[in-house]
């Protein structure tokens, strides 16, 4: 975990800005409230409205990310509403809960701006529970909440807009399909049934915080498409949360909600949410537990019993994703892993006929547009093999087979940035070995995604072409994948 965190790459600095940023945009939001002369409730609630904009809104355009937080309040302000109102009607208020999770998971098939939304209504029904909210608090609820949102924005798209100076990031459109082949719908359904089993559950172990029981449900199914995906996700948000408690008897209860030392370290756990979120989910989970057992200190609720409690009620969590996973409607990670993979060799061959058509001279191919592509798509990969390479995983040999294509598409994924990097050269030229050396990775991409056999490339001599010598290694790369990506049976990829 330590390594995953302190020793990962940070290309230009991405999450450490985004972290900062995020400490910045809370912070003044939640200063803001204060200035306005609203309540420790309302303050809460902006600064958690703020981190929900900074920190789910990933649209691929400035632009974008500017339209999704401007349609956050018209989700969140009547979801909060119907929270409070319904405080004192359990049951309607357990059925809306239910239908804003599988609503809000079911959002994810209009891609980031779909999930976006859907998490900030669950998160806002979410907060009205956290805080018991009622209706008569609900004018300075909203109030915190636009107040907070504007402050964010003013800060994202403003005083601190990074995002114009890089190009647009490639976002990979969720897997298709109509009706229960729609991972989406899946989950949604899947989402729905495991919060119904940990809301009762959880009301059983707590009629009080019940609600953590549903948000460790929801959580685990954020980001995840497969069945072991989230059997993973699972186990780590409990891990994270058991070291994060840990470090809550230690530091938060003996703070007792004390202002300024309080203060530090929830700008300290924001940050650790903000930063470690894209490499490790259990230090995220960590820094969130750690926060919420500030919040509460501040809010002077905090004891050992309550944190005992929140490690149960998480459990509860956890086993209802469990079980809605493996009984209702399963992905398995077959499925989803062999559908990117394929997605991704896809993108080799686009980017390497993109780069060859740049090489004979055509001004308007764009092989740097594939290849930032291929990263997302990679990325994607990682985490749907994740499961395949978990320490945890029984059966070594899949292991390795897993670990190996991981490897392999890495090697792709580098040769294709030389050859990008390649065509991008004025001086670069094309000539008849750069088109029969294209063709043939064009070829081995269409055979890997048939599923007909590769022909091993004969060696290559050494060539003093950069282009060439991109190419043959992405050649050679592409032959060695046919074995790992295939079974025993020679028919299906790297499966669950």
């Amino acid at each position: 975990m330590l390594k995953r965190v302190f020793v990962a790459p940070d290309p230009g600095r991405a999450r450490l800005r985004f972290a900062v940023r995020a400490v910045l945009g809370i912070g003044l939001a939640v200063v803001v409230c204060g200035l306005a002369g609203h309540s420790l409730v309302g303050a809460v609630t902006g600064g958690l409205a703020a981190l929900l904009a900074l920190f789910t809104v990933t649209d691929a355009t400035v632009r974008g990310q500017a339209v999704t937080t401007v349609l956050l309040p018209l989700v969140g302000l009547p979801v909060l509403a119907a929270a409070a109102e319904l405080h004192d009607h359990p049951v309607a208020r357990d059925l809306t809960f239910l239908a804003v999770v599988g609503a809000g998971v079911y959002a994810r098939r209009w891609g980031p701006r779909g999930h976006s939304l859907g998490v900030f209504a669950f998160m806002t029904f979410f907060v009205a529970q956290f805080l018991q909210a009622t209706p008569r608090q609900l004018p300075e609820l909203y109030a915190a909440v636009l107040l907070s949102l504007l402050t964010a924005a003013a800060v994202r798209f403003g005083l601190w807009c990074y995002e114009r100076r890089l190009p647009p990031a490639p976002v990979p459109a969720p897997p298709g399909g109509t009706g229960l082949a729609r991972v989406t719908t899946r989950q949604a359904i899947q989402a729905t049934a495991g919060a119904g089993f940990a809301l009762v559950v959880g009301q059983l172990v707590s009629g009080h915080r019940w609600y953590w029981a549903v948000g460790a449900t929801w959580w685990i199914f954020v980001n995840t498409t497969s069945r072991g995906e989230t059997l993973v996700r699972g186990f780590r948000r409990v891990l994270g949360t058991v070291i994060g408690i840990g470090l809550g008897l230690l530091v938060a209860v003996p703070l007792n909600g004390a202002g300024i030392p309080t203060a530090v370290l929830l700008a300290v756990c924001v940050f650790g949410i903000f930063y470690t979120a894209a490499v490790s989910y259990s230090w995220m989970m960590l820094c969130v537990t750690v926060l919420a057992e500030l919040l509460y200190g501040l809010l002077g609720v905090l004891d050992p019993a309550l944190l005992a409690l929140r490690l149960a009620e998480t459990g509860v969590g956890a086993l209802g994703a469990v079980l809605a996973v493996l009984l209702v409607l399963p992905v398995t990670t077959h499925t989803v892993t062999d559908a990117w993979i394929q997605r991704a060799l896809r993108c080799v061959h686009a980017a390497t006929a993109e780069a060859a058509a740049r090489l004979a001279g055509d001004e308007t191919a764009d092989p740097a547009s594939r290849v930032a592509e291929l990263e997302q798509l990679l990325g994607r990969v990682r985490l749907s093999v994740a499961p395949l390479v978990h320490p945890l995983n029984p059966m070594p040999a899949r292991k390795r087979r897993a670990r190996r294509v991981l490897a392999l598409l890495d090697d792709c994924a580098r040769e294709i940035r030389g050859l990008a990097a390649v065509a991008a050269d004025p001086e670069a030229s094309h000539d008849a070995r750069l088109a029969a050396a294209c063709w043939r990775v064009e070829a081995a991409v269409e055979a890997l995604t048939g599923g007909t056999d590769i022909t091993a490339p004969a060696e290559q001599p050494t060539v003093s072409d950069p282009a060439l010598a991109h190419l043959h290694g992405l050649e050679r790369a592409l032959a060695e994948l046919a074995q790992p990506l295939r079974t025993p049976s020679g028919s299906r990829l790297v499966g669950a």
